[in-house]
């Protein structure tokens, strides 16, 4: 009898998951004190590692989580003054190189509510349900393997200061987002988490999130990927 053995590529997958974190600069860890970015172990997606991780041989971890954050990114808009911005396009090559993937987890639309975008609810949440539907169709899941993938709507704006000029009053859109989001997610098989339900905005720029709001959001996600990743 011949034994077929799969490759080394993909045997691995049985003792450690790859979760890509897809995002903004809250996934980046922008800190709205300082302007500067947020270390490894306070930004949300370091302690979704250290959680997940909790209890698992150190040179054997159960998790590995792959921080793809970028200031500024949008769901699926080219900007015109901050230039090379487009999630959607930039998604595939970003998704193919850490293949092959368990889970991605998809936070953005918040960029989206620029004036400059003339935005509405609907056409951010559409944009983020683009970008699911370009990971659900990507190759870079275990053939075979569903393409689990989470959408997560950001939390709403809060008190906004100098970032005023650039998002002026999108206060209520970004309250809209949440339905839309739970709803887009539905239509396509993707798992949803409402971040506003647990954390809010800073009002020291009313876009990004102090350190203690990372800690809730790490905790909120790690339990939303246990249920979706273990059995």
């Amino acid at each position: 009898m011949v034994c077929l053995q799969l490759p080394l590529f993909y045997s691995s997958l049985s003792v450690m998951k790859t979760i890509v974190c897809y995002g903004d600069s809250n996934t980046w860890g922008a800190d709205p004190a300082t302007g500067g970015r947020f270390d490894h172990r306070t930004r949300w997606t370091g302690r979704l590692k250290e959680l997940l991780n909790r209890g698992a041989d150190p040179e054997n971890p159960a998790y590995w989580i792959v921080e793809e954050g970028l200031n500024g990114r949008t769901t699926c808009r080219e900007d015109p003054i901050e230039g090379d911005k487009n999630g959607l396009r930039q998604l595939l090559p970003i998704l193919q190189s850490h293949t092959p993937l368990d889970l991605v987890i998809i936070m953005l639309g918040t960029n989206d509510l620029k004036i400059r975008f003339n935005p509405t609810a609907y056409d951010i949440a559409r944009g983020a349900q683009l970008v699911a539907k370009a990971a659900q169709r990507s190759e870079a899941f275990p053939p075979g393997a569903e393409p689990r993938v989470l959408m997560i709507c950001p939390p709403h704006t809060a008190r906004l200061s100098y970032f005023k000029p650039i998002f002026g009053d999108c206060g209520e859109i970004s309250r809209q987002l949440a339905p839309r989001y739970r709803q887009f997610a539905k239509e396509i098989g993707a798992n949803f988490l409402d971040a506003g339900e647990y954390i809010r905005s800073s009002d020291l720029d009313g876009i990004h999130l102090e350190a203690s709001e990372h800690a809730k959001l790490a905790e909120v996600v790690a339990q939303k990927v246990r249920e979706i990743l273990q059995p």
